[in-house]
């Protein structure tokens, strides 16, 4: 299925690195344009199954999630969003070696429901969520080139 939005950067650094960040819960919000932070619920560190509360902000607007890990490894790092329960997104880095670094690409699918959506406007303050994970995602990949490349 191809991702609601989608963009992808080169980085002058080593896919490990970048998967480090990118699976550091406080890494990843210090690049990303809405995820603020979160913290591990059953496990120490990123692996396949383990779980994450996030939260986010954008503007005054505040809001947690709970993420499960469905990809962990030198390639891939990808988790499942779920709000008050229900689907919301999945997000996913595909890291790939390059000669000099390697090319990252950022990805989301947006699996709200339909009559769930008006509710996550009130909440995010977002009215199209494609155009701002968009904007948001090449925000952020700009970023983490920054972080990824300053070791």
């Amino acid at each position: 299925m191809t991702p609601d939005a989608s963009a992808h950067i080169e980085v002058a650094a080593t896919p490990q690195r970048v998967l480090e960040l990118v699976s550091d819960l406080r890494g990843l919000s210090g690049v990303a344009e809405e995820y603020s932070g979160g913290k591990w619920l059953n496990a120490a560190g990123p692996r396949i199954g383990a779980r994450f509360r996030g939260f986010n902000k954008r503007g005054w607007r505040r809001w947690p999630t709970t993420a499960t890990v469905t990809d962990c490894d030198a390639t891939r790092f990808a988790f499942e969003v779920k709000s008050l329960g229900l689907a919301v997104s999945r997000w996913q880095y595909d890291i790939e070696p390059t000669g000099e670094g390697c090319r990252v690409t950022e990805s989301t699918w947006d699996r709200r429901p339909a009559w769930y959506k008006p509710f996550t406007v009130l909440a995010t303050g977002v009215t199209d969520r494609a155009v701002t994970n968009q904007r948001n995602i090449e925000a952020t990949l700009q970023r983490l080139k920054r972080a990824a490349e300053s070791v």
